[in-house]
């Protein structure tokens, strides 16, 4: 999963930014809304962090400006502790949730995995295929009962395609989702952690649909 944080306060940006890396997410942060607003506009991201009180354009205008470009991806907006006006605008500029500063860092975490799992269409957290289970609201991956160790991009592609099972994902949208925006990626990157994968839940859980990309099927035979 990507997330996009745009964020001025440096402290904060770099704290929130450790602690979704330490869940697996790749994270790609903007510290003022130019460049938030640019990068919101031309990258896929699961989900997005936005601070309304930002510099050189305000987070509220970037938000209507993608949504007006027709960017769906869910948006949680970072206001101050009074601004309930702030959420008010957030909202009506088309924003998915809200934080009000200061706030847990865990709770942030959570909710934007809710987003993410609400907006890949599933309304319970725990997703199930086959005997693979992944819980979406603690990020834990379960095989015939028992947890999965993943490294992060591991867990990365696994999350992709199991918030879409049975659903070719195309190999482009992994790769966008799994890197953050200024990694080297090698060419064969993909390829080297669709087959560590396989050996821990099985060959016939992840099918290669050639042209396309790749498919959790849930079979393990």
């Amino acid at each position: 999963m990507r997330v996009l944080l745009v964020e001025d306060d440096v402290m904060l940006s770099d704290e929130i930014a450790r602690a979704l890396r330490a869940e697996h997410f790749a994270v790609d942060v903007a510290g003022n809304g130019e460049d938030g607003g640019h990068l919101g506009a031309t990258e896929l991201y699961d989900v997005v962090v936005l601070d309304l009180g930002l510099p050189k354009r305000d987070g509220a205008s970037v938000l209507r400006d993608w949504r007006a470009e027709g960017r769906t991806m869910p948006v949680l907006i970072l206001t101050a502790r009074d601004g309930w006006s702030e959420k008010v605008e957030g909202f009506k500029a088309g924003a998915d949730d809200y934080l009000t500063k200061p706030f847990r860092i865990e709770e942030l975490v959570m909710r934007l995995r809710a987003l993410v799992r609400r907006a890949a269409g599933h309304a319970a957290s725990r997703i199930a295929c086959g005997p693979l289970t992944f819980d979406s609201q603690t990020g834990v991956f379960e095989l015939d009962g028992l947890p999965l160790k993943l490294t992060a991009f591991e867990w990365r592609v696994l999350s992709c395609l199991a918030l879409r099972p049975g659903t070719v994902v195309a190999r482009a949208e992994l790769l966008e989702r799994v890197y953050e925006g200024d990694a080297d990626v090698d060419s064969n990157s993909l390829e080297v952690i669709i087959g560590r994968l396989r050996r821990k839940i099985g060959a016939a859980m992840i099918e290669t649909v050639r042209g396309r990309g790749y498919e959790l099927t849930g079979r393990r035979l």
